[in-house]
């Protein structure tokens, strides 16, 4: 039977945020006011480490400022933030776990509460087809209107997101012989305990004492340490 790797993001595969570092990025090329910019996306940042994040709010906040931009203009941004952040920052423990999996006929997916547009060029760098991110609406020229589709994938969102992507396959995550999830955060317990190989990687404390509770490993994948 074929097995699924789904691998969280940020602070999972990443050693940072992709969406709070995007949004320092555009504060620092000045496309927009960085004071009042940074204050909303720091707070936004302390919900999600905290767990009381509501996520349609602050998908409104993401997809309204990039509602602000012609989507040519956020495409070069974008390419300047995958040279001039994310790659130096992609660490070859990462790219060695994701290819483990691959080389043993794995399927993979990465699942991120983290928005398409931020995570697509992403994905694509570690060699991962399958992607489900929160999905920004768009308009008839491909320009964001602001606001976001369907169930943003955060907490138990990430589960409903999961099998709705399962099931345009005609599968089910019982299908396949083994299930793994890699995550570093609280937030993803719940998908973290449906699958059959639940691995608390890179974990914030509150997991880290969830995952000594369940006996399930952890991975200190930067540190390449496993127990």
């Amino acid at each position: 039977m074929s097995k699924l790797a789904i691998f969280d993001l940020d602070h999972t595969l990443l050693p940072l945020d992709s969406d709070y570092e995007w949004g320092q990025f555009i504060c620092r090329i000045g496309a927009i006011d960085a004071a009042a910019f940074e204050v909303r996306n720091a707070a936004f940042y302390l919900q999600y480490q905290n767990g009381t994040l509501d996520p349609l709010e602050y998908l409104e906040f993401a997809f309204g400022t990039l509602a602000r931009f012609p989507r040519t203009e956020l495409d070069a941004w974008h390419q300047q933030f995958m040279h001039e952040v994310i790659l130096p920052a992609i660490r070859p423990e990462a790219v060695a776990l994701v290819k483990r999996h691959q080389d043993d006929g794995d399927e993979t997916l990465i699942i991120t509460a983290t928005n398409r547009f931020i995570t697509a060029p992403i994905a694509h760098a570690f060699g991962i087809a399958n992607l489900i991110a929160a999905e920004p609406e768009l308009d008839h020229a491909g320009d964001f209107t602001g606001k976001s589709r369907g169930t943003p994938p955060f907490g138990p969102g990430k589960v409903t997101n999961l099998n709705a992507w399962l099931a345009a396959q005609d599968q089910r995550l019982e299908d396949f012989g083994a299930s793994y999830f890699y995550s570093d955060s609280q937030n993803d317990i719940p998908l973290l305990s449906i699958v059959t190989h639940p691995v608390a990687t890179n974990p914030n404390d509150l997991l880290a004492a969830h995952a000594r509770a369940q006996g399930w490993p952890t991975l200190d994948l930067f540190n390449n340490q496993h127990q």
